[in-house]
């Protein structure tokens, strides 16, 4: 069974919702729609937010995840017959609070998966911060792990989305500054560490500097923008490629997910105030990767549910 799925990555400008309704629907009538449509960080609530106070943002944009607005992307995922990540919106918590959440729909409506922003821009973005790592798995393709922006400046989330089996991380982002130019390695630094797809999709001028890729597992660049336009930018993932790098090596000569051995003494981390442990350096591996693809050298871990993150 084929594990590849058609992705299309969003590098739009800021948009209404009725903008972006109307643009998707346009956008999956090609008969090369994706399977997974994803749109930057903060796609639906920074048109104008520079004008905002803090307060005047979460008055207009601030809400449950299952209020209208969640309601509303959950029927036009379903609409569509899609996995649907809209970027990330404000959610309103129940005491009050306001996180900068990515939300993902299936095909079927529901929401399957929201992440809070861990690493926000501070001081400048005005969120509190998530605490949990967040995957989702696509049945019959394969494990998704939820990045935002500046998170992918920080090794340990990609590494531990890795660890609990994602084998496709999608960083959507917001970057309307010079620094996007230090993402582009970044996010394939980390697709290399990690054998894992990185898909990073950034907004489009005005609202952003662009620059959105999708990256393999061996830090190959497969489909990127040339610069801000507007664009959307399609391709296959290929899950048995993170698997197939793992086994056989990123270029044939690298397991960097195999290093410790039963025998190794833990290697302390005095930064963390904790260890590696060699018996469980192993990234959790999907239910659907093939069995001629499972590793064969060590234990493999199947973190269930309740451990990995799942929403």
């Amino acid at each position: 069974m084929s594990r590849h799925l058609r992705l299309a990555l969003v590098q739009a400008p800021a948009e209404s919702f009725e903008q972006f309704a109307a643009g998707l629907r346009l956008r999956m009538k090609s008969p090369n729609a994706a399977d997974l449509v994803v749109y930057p960080e903060a796609h639906l609530y920074s048109l104008g937010a520079d004008s905002m106070s803090a307060e005047e943002l979460y008055d207009a944009h601030a809400e449950p995840l299952d209020g209208p607005r969640g309601k509303a992307l959950g029927a036009l995922a379903r609409e569509l017959g899609i996995w649907l990540v809209p970027g990330t919106v404000l959610e309103r918590d129940a005491d009050g609070s306001v996180y900068n959440t990515a939300v993902v729909y299936n095909p079927d409506g529901e929401l399957v998966a929201s992440y809070r922003k861990i690493f926000t821009w501070r001081p400048y973005e005005p969120v509190c911060v998530g605490r949990d790592f967040v995957v989702f798995d696509i049945p019959g393709h394969g494990r998704v792990g939820l990045s935002i922006c500046y998170d992918s400046w920080y090794p340990e989330l990609t590494r531990h989305l890795a660890w609990m089996g994602a084998e496709l991380v999608i960083n959507v982002v917001q970057t309307p500054t010079a620094g996007r130019a230090q993402e582009i390695p970044i996010n394939q630094a980390n697709a290399i560490v990690n054998q894992v797809w990185v898909a990073s999709v950034n907004g489009a001028a005005p609202t952003a500097h662009g620059r959105s890729l999708l990256v393999d597992p061996e830090g190959h660049v497969q489909v990127a923008a040339a610069g801000m336009e507007d664009v959307t930018l399609t391709n296959v993932v290929d899950f048995d490629r993170v698997a197939a790098a793992r086994k056989y090596g990123t270029c044939g000569d690298s397991w960097p997910w195999d290093h410790f051995t039963a025998g190794d003494t833990p290697l302390e981390l005095p930064l963390y105030n904790g260890r590696i442990d060699p018996a469980t350096w192993r990234p959790a591996v999907s239910p659907e990767t093939p069995d001629e693809l499972r590793p064969t050298t060590h234990t493999v871990l199947e973190r269930p549910a309740e451990e990995s993150g799942d929403e």
